[in-house]
């Protein structure tokens, strides 16, 4: 019997770069996903040529056009429930969504911090690693957790960490931080899919 496969979508903003580990960790057998959709939040994104050229459905759905919160998140999930997705993996996605209830601890978020430290609205990319660099912590890395509906919050499911060095420069500790992050997020959807398939 074929092991089944855990019908998912992804949410991205960026270059797609987590989407391209992601199909690479599938194609390998590290996840066992269905990559139903890949939704994104600009339409001259990398991420998007990245899932149409891996046979993925895609669409665009702007924050701009969505001035109500609840219609955004009617339009970002609806689209999640018809295709059958059971989970929500937010890849570089940089919008804030309300999550619905019917997804609740179902969207997975990665985050280049040890959360709780460096979160919060405005916390991402270069402005994380250079927050970590400033206070003189000594170890950082990334977290994946469950997305409620205030930033960088949530249950954590798995973290991974690396070293930060007395040299370091945010871009030196981005690149340190991601390798760790093409980790921890295949490792945190074979959690979740543990439980899924314990469910069925």
């Amino acid at each position: 019997m074929s092991t089944p496969r855990m019908p998912i979508t992804v949410f991205l903003s960026g270059g797609g770069r987590s989407l391209s580990n992601l199909i690479e960790a599938n194609q390998a057998g590290k996840i066992a996903v269905d990559f139903r959709l890949v939704i994104s939040s600009s339409s001259r994104v990398r991420g998007v040529q990245i899932a149409r050229d891996a046979g993925i459905n895609t669409e665009v759905i702007l924050k701009s056009h969505h001035s109500d919160p609840a219609d955004y998140c009617r339009a970002m999930f609806q689209p999640c429930r018809d295709n059958g997705s059971e989970l929500v993996v937010m890849a570089g996605f940089l919008k804030h969504v309300q999550i619905p209830e019917d997804f609740q601890n179902r969207v997975l978020n990665i985050h280049p911090s040890l959360l709780p430290s460096f979160g919060g609205e405005g916390m991402y990319g270069h402005h994380v690693h250079q927050a970590a660099i400033d206070k003189g912590v000594k170890v950082s890395g990334c977290t994946v957790h469950y997305v409620d509906n205030q930033y960088d919050n949530g249950p954590i499911l798995h973290q991974r960490t690396c070293e930060v060095t007395p040299s370091d420069e945010a871009d030196q500790l981005a690149a340190r931080v991601f390798q760790q992050e093409c980790l921890a997020l295949p490792e945190a959807i074979a959690m979740h899919y543990e439980n899924w398939l314990s469910t069925r």
